[in-house]
């Protein structure tokens, strides 16, 4: 039976990244790059204002003063997305619009609000009463990119900004490694939907949201497939059909019961079974087995064991098979405030629900109350985990401690 750390080890050996697909830019926030990305054009295209202003050369305004203002003829006026017509000239000025291509022969721009306009003939004059310098208030052409500048490199994920740079830069799709299609099964008779009223010796199916919700929570797509029976035929139709899927994860009916039909059923369709229990609680019943590269995961049906088993081992390989380098949650030391007490002589690793927060400059940890696996209650405040290595028995209150933080744990 292997140790937490080793199971983990053995489940992300054989996980490997999904096949890289073309996506659109607006379909791939958060999606990991397979490949760098190289401009496909130079941006801005063309030089232009940065302002509402006039469009000049700045040597005619070298002696502009309050007192000596300078008079350039306005030849008409440009807006962004027209075409400059007329050459700029010594002695003249053209109105110009943020964004708008700078005219041949200009070289500045003066903001709207430092000059003053008279409507004499056909354009008119402006008024310059100070000298400005060559440059000022334009975009040069290329001087954000340049076409074929390496944007971003593979391995990343995207962000907001790096899908306004790419847009901005004429990539419209993507090659990415996708979102990893998830089959969850939630198995067992007892179990009834969300909305109903559970009837003598049934419960509601917690697991189906909330490990959909853990599943989505890391960028993964869940497929449900919601309360299968405890039924051979039933269930074997089932997972047929979540195998389509690119990772299963079934919850329930991986144990020794009667019942459980879950192991021998994987086997019988092909999948070959890594390992089965690990050396830990809640949730040693862990089965991981593989179907030529597929994951599967078995995790126990007990709603807290299947959440940290989500938690601990699922979602580093759904992380992986997405293309991050990035697999693991934060860890921090930690001061547990109430104290633990256990037994030390099974072999395992408990993993405890607290409550973490900086205090005075250093972290605490509290439980979030008993910490049964079937205590769901005790997932509403938890925002780590605290980790007590096997051999360990006790915990003084104020011990230290080992966390994974399943959350940012936020200063007081």
């Amino acid at each position: 039976m292997p140790t937490p750390a080793e199971a983990l080890d053995l489940i992300l050996a054989a996980t490997a990244p999904l096949p890289p697909v073309s996506t659109p830019l607006a379909d791939s926030l958060g999606l990991v790059l397979a490949s760098g990305i190289h401009s496909a054009a130079t941006v801005p295209p063309f030089t232009n204002s940065a302002m509402d202003g006039y469009a000049v050369q700045a040597a005619d305004l070298e002696a502009a003063s309050t007192e000596r203002p300078v008079r350039l003829r306005v030849l008409g006026d440009l807006a962004a997305g027209g075409v400059p017509s007329h050459v700029l000239r010594p002695g003249s000025a053209l109105r110009i619009m943020t964004g708008a291509a700078l005219p041949e022969g200009a070289d500045a721009v003066v903001p709207v609000e430092d000059t003053a306009r008279s409507e004499e003939g056909s354009g008119g004059w402006v008024e310059m009463r100070r000298p400005i310098r060559r440059g000022i208030h334009i975009r040069l052409a290329g001087e954000d990119l340049r076409q074929g500048q390496l944007l971003l490199k593979a391995g990343q994920s995207l962000r907001p900004g790096d899908l306004g740079v790419l847009a901005a830069a004429g990539i419209p799709t993507v090659p990415v490694h996708p979102r990893a299609r998830v089959a969850v099964l939630t198995t067992g008779d007892e179990l009834v939907d969300v909305s109903e009223e559970p009837g003598p010796g049934r419960i509601r199916d917690a697991n189906i949201h909330a490990v959909c919700a853990q599943v989505r929570a890391c960028g993964a797509i869940p497929v449900p497939y919601a309360r299968v029976p405890d039924d051979r035929g039933t269930l074997m139709r089932t997972l047929k059909l979540a195998l389509e899927a690119d990772v299963v994860l079934t919850t329930g009916g991986i144990s020794v019961g009667d019942y459980d039909h879950m192991k021998a059923m994987l086997e019988e369709l092909g999948a070959e079974r890594v390992f089965w229990k690990v050396a830990q609680k809640p949730g040693g019943p862990l089965g991981f087995w593989r179907l030529g590269a597929k994951p599967i995961f078995g995790i126990p049906g007990n709603p807290v064991a299947a959440m940290l088993m989500v938690e601990e081992y699922v979602r580093p390989a759904l992380r992986k098979a997405m293309g991050f380098s990035k697999l693991h949650r934060p860890v921090a030391e930690a001061r547990l405030e109430d104290g633990w007490s256990g037994r030390a002589g099974d072999g395992r690793t408990t993993f405890l629900r607290v409550v973490a927060a900086k205090e005075d400059g250093e972290c605490r940890a509290r439980l979030t109350g008993p910490q049964g696996s079937a205590i769901l209650s005790s997932m509403l405040s938890a925002n780590a985990l605290a980790v007590i290595p096997a051999g360990v028995d006790q915990v003084a209150p104020g011990g230290p401690v080992l966390l994974h933080l399943t959350e940012e744990a936020e200063d007081h």
